[in-house]
């Protein structure tokens, strides 16, 4: 607007009139807006179902593999004695049950799976 609007100076009818132009130029803006986004959205939405279609081992967009490797099973190398079936492999965080007894003066070497039993796990 090039112009300083004097309100207090302004009529209700000028008010009024002034009102219905600001609502209509906001309707036509809006309705632009809405349009642009709607727009926006359907393409995003196509893009979307391109990638879904994509066969698996087709590599995505930035060319990394679309589905996490495969990694050979972690067996456990620790164990509760108290619930056998605890286990643990050694990796990530420590269980409740062995962060427990280290804290009260055992060792982790103590909770140790034997080798042999790991092995023969192994080859099974």
């Amino acid at each position: 607007m090039s112009k300083k609007l004097n309100l207090d100076a302004m009529s209700i009818d000028e008010m009024w009139q002034l009102h219905e132009e600001i609502s209509r130029i906001l309707s036509v803006r809006l309705t632009s807006e809405k349009r642009e986004l709607e727009k926006r959205l359907a393409q995003l939405r196509r893009e979307k179902e391109m990638r879904q279609s994509e066969p698996p081992d087709a590599p995505s967009l930035n060319g990394a593999p679309r589905e996490r490797r495969k990694y050979p099973r972690v067996f456990p190398k620790y164990r509760n004695p108290n619930e056998p079936s605890e286990t643990w492999s050694g990796r990530g965080k420590r269980p409740r049950w062995l962060v427990a007894a280290v804290k009260s003066g055992r060792k982790i070497e103590e909770f140790r799976i034997s080798d042999a039993g790991v092995k023969a796990r192994q080859r099974a």
